[in-house]
Parts: C-alpha cells; sequence; structure tokens
C-alpha cells in the first residue's frame, strides 16, 4: 500500500467511526429495534429487593444530601443503602451514624473503587445492585424505571441518563460546550445501540446490574462501569438504556481535569480488552460489530489523524489536493491549539479552577 493508499485509508476509519458507523447505527435501529418488556410502574406487583451501593472515599460534605435523595426515592419493594468507606479520613462514619440503620455502612482499607465495589456487592442482599456515587441526585423514579427493565428476562444491566446542569457551566468554555455536545453524542449511540441489541457499557453515575451476573472487579480496573456491564453481554444478556431514570450533575470547564478523564478513558478501554479478550471475537461477542466500531475503533482513531497528517505532509510537494488537505488540517490544529490556549487565560482570569468533570462520563 503506497502512500496515497494509506492516506485514503486513514480517512475512511476516521469517517467511518464519526459518520459511517452513526448512520449504519441509525438504519438499524429503525429497521431491527427490539422494544423492552417493562413493568408497569404503577402496578401493584411485587417488585424485586434492591441493593444501592456507593464506594465513597472523603465524601462526608456529600454523603448527608446523597443518602437523603436516595431514602426519599419512590420505590415499593424492598431496598437498601451500602456505603463503602474506601479508606477515608474525614467524618464519612460520623456523618452516616446519623442514618442508623437506614444505611450499611462498610469500612475498607484505601484500594481503590474496585475494591470497595467488591466489598459492597459482597455484603449485598438484593436482586438487583444499582451504583451510584456521592456525588449526584437521583429524580424521584430513578429506581423504579430501572427495576421496570428486569421484567424482561433478556435484559441483564441498565444504565440510566446522566443530565448535565448545563445552566451553572461557564459559558465561555471551549471545554464545557465541548464536553455537553459530547454527551449529547454518546446518549444517541447509546440510545440507538441499545434499541438494536445492548449499550456498551454504563454510565457509572446511575446504572443498574442482576444480582447473579456481577464479577468481582479486578483490583486495578479503570473503568468498572465498562468492564461489568460488558460481562453481563458476554453472558448472552442486553444492557439498555433507560433514558426516564436521571442522575443530575454539573459539567467542568477544566481543560486539565478533561484531559485527565480522557486519558484514563483511552488506558481504560485498553485495559478492557486485555481483561476481556473475547470482545475482539465475533462468535463470542453478541455486539461485536457495535464493540468495534464504537470502542475499539476509537482507539484506531487518534493514530489514523497522525496518519493522514504524516501522509500528507509526504504527498504536499507534488499534489495540490493534498497541499489543499494538509492547509486544512493545520488550520484545524491551530484553531485547536489558539481554542485551548484561550480556554486556559478564561479560567486564569476568573480564578476557576475547582470544578471537577462528572467521573461518570466515563465510558
Amino acid at each position: 500500500m503506497g502512500l496515497q493508499g494509506v492516506f485514503w485509508f486513514s480517512v475512511f476509519v476516521i469517517g467511518y467511526i464519526y459518520l459511517g458507523y452513526p448512520l449504519l447505527l441509525a438504519v438499524w435501529a429503525r429497521i431491527a429495534g427490539q422494544a423492552t418488556s417493562k413493568a408497569d410502574i404503577r402496578s401493584s406487583r411485587t417488585w424485586p429487593s434492591v441493593s444501592i451501593i456507593i464506594a465513597a472515599r472523603n465524601e462526608a460534605a456529600r454523603l448527608s444530601a446523597r443518602i437523603t435523595n436516595l431514602l426519599q426515592l419512590n420505590y415499593s419493594g424492598p431496598r437498601e443503602i451500602i456505603v463503602v468507606s474506601d479508606g477515608s479520613t474525614d467524618d464519612t462514619a460520623e456523618v452516616l451514624a446519623r442514618f442508623g440503620r437506614d444505611v450499611r455502612v462498610v469500612e475498607v482499607p484505601a484500594g481503590g473503587k474496585p475494591l470497595a465495589l467488591n466489598a459492597g456487592v459482597q455484603v449485598a442482599s438484593g436482586d438487583v445492585l444499582v451504583f451510584a456515587d456521592a456525588r449526584q441526585q437521583f429524580s424521584d423514579n430513578a429506581l423504579v424505571e430501572l427495576v421496570a427493565n428486569f421484567a424482561d428476562p433478556r435484559v441483564g444491566a441498565v444504565t440510566g441518563e446522566l443530565v448535565i446542569d448545563s445552566e451553572h457551566q461557564a459559558t465561555d468554555s471551549t471545554i464545557g460546550h465541548g464536553v455537553g455536545l459530547y454527551w449529547t453524542y454518546e446518549k444517541w449511540l447509546r440510545r440507538n445501540e441499545s434499541a438494536v441489541w445492548s449499550t456498551l457499557g454504563a454510565t457509572g453515575a446511575i446504572y443498574a446490574l442482576r444480582r447473579c451476573l456481577w464479577r468481582p472487579l479486578p483490583p486495578d480496573t479503570l473503568l468498572d462501569d465498562v468492564l461489568a456491564p460488558m460481562r453481563v453481554v458476554l453472558s448472552g444478556h442486553r444492557i439498555v438504556f433507560e433514558e426516564r431514570a436521571h442522575a443530575y450533575d454539573r459539567a467542568s470547564a477544566d481543560a486539565p481535569t478533561e484531559a485527565r478523564r480522557k486519558i484514563r478513558t483511552l488506558a481504560g478501554n485498553y485495559q478492557i480488552l486485555a481483561q476481556e479478550p473475547r470482545l475482539l471475537i465475533p462468535l463470542s461477542n453478541p455486539v461485536w460489530i457495535q464493540y468495534m466500531s464504537h470502542k475499539v475503533g476509537r482507539l484506531l482513531v487518534p493514530w489514523a489523524l497522525v496518519s493522514t497528517l504524516v501522509t500528507s505532509v509526504a504527498l504536499a510537494p507534488a499534489s495540490w489536493f493534498f497541499t489543499i488537505v494538509l492547509s486544512a488540517q493545520t488550520a484545524f490544529y491551530l484553531l485547536a491549539a489558539v481554542g485551548a490556549v484561550l480556554d486556559v487565560r478564561a479560567r486564569r482570569a476568573t480564578g476557576d479552577f475547582s470544578r471537577a468533570l462528572p467521573a461518570m462520563l466515563e465510558e
């Protein structure tokens, strides 16, 4: 394959991931979409027992409001709230003690979120596990909307929708706007992947999973909200997207935090391939096309961008077409750099470096 072949292949990869795959998915969902047999949330049926699990480290300032929110949710079935204190050194224990028997507290040495979640699941008694964070708030019907999907025996996990409170984010932030656009696009993909068969992970801020399908997480897991649900898919069950179950959070305009999140997500997706290589085998992975297009494809895009730039540089001297292509790429990267510099200056001018990007945007 010559340089032109490499260039066009790289362009194809980029175009397919961000244009071709969404188009394929939209048509696929429209033609062969599968509805979920949800329970009627107004019925008097017996609802399954639920264990709500929060892994927290030094979250005392948030936990009181969080637990109050969970206790006020509409749900007629039995439920328990489990908070795993991951080596907390603040007054987490004292804050939780105020709730008495309404909250089960599990104290573990600091070992990271995966081990904390494992500890929470180990003591859970519910048929359905619901995972949440200390930071967000659930909508009143979030719990019942999640659990209603388990009336369908094909459903093994359900992910809710993270709603970003854009009214409180800086309107002059390129990072803030970027997060909002990305999350809108990502939710569109999840909605259509769910309709086809299954999403490719969950929103860590709000998702539920059948207790019988849980497998302990490796201690070094970076993306627990992708690994645990994808194991459900590999078992032959669906992960469905429930857009009526909301978790509310605020977006960040903090560019360094966003960069760290992207690096962690990228590393986590590589890690999952090592943890579950069956995901790369079509006969083992029921959503192989979606996984290769959505997850693996995004791992290839940075390399395709580099390849497109390098081949354009090599081909530009002999072709006006590639000279134009190279000029367009150069202008794009320069504009991106200028935007990043302006955003940093704006953050410095206002002193607003404090807001953290919701960890639940991780995929």
